[in-house]
């Protein structure tokens, strides 16, 4: 079997646990492991027949009254330690560069230096940032349109929705509203003419799109129905197309409630592999994987192929030969 590419696996190293030391908290009682490491990653990914790990700092990061630029040092000094930890061991990690969430300009620059400057692999995009910018907004377009010009895959990831006091009931964002809150913000990305502009936009949604695979019907069909004041004229079809052509990972969305819905809206050659290590405890993982290759319609050939192969179009650099 040829090791696994994980696209949706977190690092928190020495600059995110500065962060959360020095304030950064987590609504809904969202709880992350006191400890990373190097060591540790890669010991997880030889139990799990993980070649690479994908890095990412799944959070929207923002300045302060007191330290408006803390975000924009932040992202800056994690991409760095990423740079560095690739360097170190560039067959084992890559990573989706950190970007603040606070001001477009910076985000922009900070990504430029990201990708020329420090050669990551690819950027993180959080399903709204800080709050108040959600895909298809003015915040996020000329963060879109480079991604679309360089043709550099992003990951979606989702974060606390504006709304979260109201709906969350006190308890982790992650069970209901972070599936939401990437359907929401991927349909106002359709909706506002996104994938018109940039029809190459290459995004990785997390958690196999959360809902958004079982609302994919009901979003095309309301291309009909009346659209909002400021959404782009689209038809049924163009939903269809830019479904099928999103990419789809499986952490914590390894079993048939989540893989029927995506096989729905797109096919195998767009779903990929993904753990949520270690934010996901390794149990639960692991039981996630076994569903993954328990999953009916999933061949070998096709499995493999989630696993590897599917990932290895997008970032070439981690092509390796089956073992």
């Amino acid at each position: 079997m040829t090791p696994r590419i994980d696209v949706h696996a977190h690092y928190l190293g020495p600059a995110v646990a500065h962060m959360f030391a020095t304030g950064f908290r987590l609504a809904g009682g969202y709880k992350i492991p006191a400890q990373w490491s190097e060591e540790a990653a890669l010991a997880f990914m030889d139990r799990h027949g993980i070649g690479t790990q994908i890095l990412s700092a799944p959070w929207s990061f923002t300045g302060t009254a007191d330290d408006p630029e803390r975000a924009t040092r932040f992202c800056r000094t994690v991409n760095e330690e990423y740079a560095a930890l690739i360097e170190r061991r560039p067959d084992r990690f890559g990573a989706f560069a950190s970007l603040p969430a606070d001001d477009a300009k910076s985000a922009l620059a900070e990504m430029r230096h990201a990708l020329d400057d420090l050669k990551l692999d690819g950027v993180l995009l959080t399903s709204n940032a800080a709050g108040r910018h959600y895909l298809g907004g003015d915040h996020y377009e000329p963060i879109l349109a480079e991604l679309h010009e360089r043709g550099v895959p992003a990951l979606v990831h989702p974060v606390n929705p504006p709304c979260l006091d109201a709906v969350g009931g006190g308890r982790s964002p992650s069970v209901v509203e972070f599936p939401f809150d990437t359907a929401r913000t991927v349909t106002n990305a359709i909706y506002r003419g996104v994938f018109q502009r940039h029809p190459g936009l290459t995004l990785i949604l997390a958690h196999c799109g959360g809902t958004l695979p079982t609302l994919g019907w009901r979003i095309s069909e309301h291309t009909l129905m009346g659209m909002g004041a400021d959404d782009a004229d689209i038809e049924p079809d163009h939903v269809t197309d830019v479904l099928r052509g999103l990419y789809y990972e499986t952490a914590l969305a390894g079993a048939p409630h989540s893989l029927l819905p995506t096989l729905e809206v797109t096919g195998p050659d767009h779903v990929l592999f993904g753990t949520d290590w270690p934010l996901a405890p390794e149990p639960t993982i692991a039981r996630n994987n076994a569903n993954l290759a328990a999953f009916p319609p999933f061949t070998a050939e096709r499995l493999d192929a989630v696993g590897h192969a599917n990932a290895a179009a997008l970032f070439p650099r981690f092509a390796q030969r089956e073992e």
